[in-house]
């Protein structure tokens, strides 16, 4: 399974240098976890960017992998690997997902660089 960081999709859905990078994961659709926080994240950046209907476009794509809401589970995970790792709280709960769900997380966030199961590319 894959899962690509709120970062990964906006670089995708803008078409910026990276977006090749993320391309694979995001168009496999069978194999593609989507965080609710991930939603969240580019719905309120789309939002403020483009306006409310590129934002809803953005989250139509996005409901098209598996969406994986918020439980208990991924809050308790989250708050080991965030204190573990001194990542922020979004990317806390991305982390645990992606690790419950054994999935790779795929990112051009510094924060991920260097954790076990990330594909990380350097943001141009």
């Amino acid at each position: 399974m894959n899962l690509v960081d709120s970062c990964g999709w906006l670089e995708y859905l803008s078409d910026g240098p990276n977006a090749g990078f993320f391309a694979g994961p995001l168009e496999d659709q069978d194999n593609l976890l989507v965080p609710a926080i991930c939603i969240t994240e580019v719905f309120k950046r789309v939002l403020q960017q483009r306006g409310e209907d590129a934002a809803l476009h953005a989250a139509a794509l996005m409901q098209q992998g598996h969406i994986v809401d918020l439980n208990s589970s991924i809050a308790i995970e989250a708050a080991r690997l965030g204190h573990k790792h001194n990542v922020p709280l979004a990317d806390s709960i991305i982390l645990a997902t992606a690790y419950l769900h054994k999935a790779v997380i795929w990112t051009q966030d510094a924060d991920f660089k260097g954790l076990s199961d990330v594909k990380y590319k350097e943001k141009r």
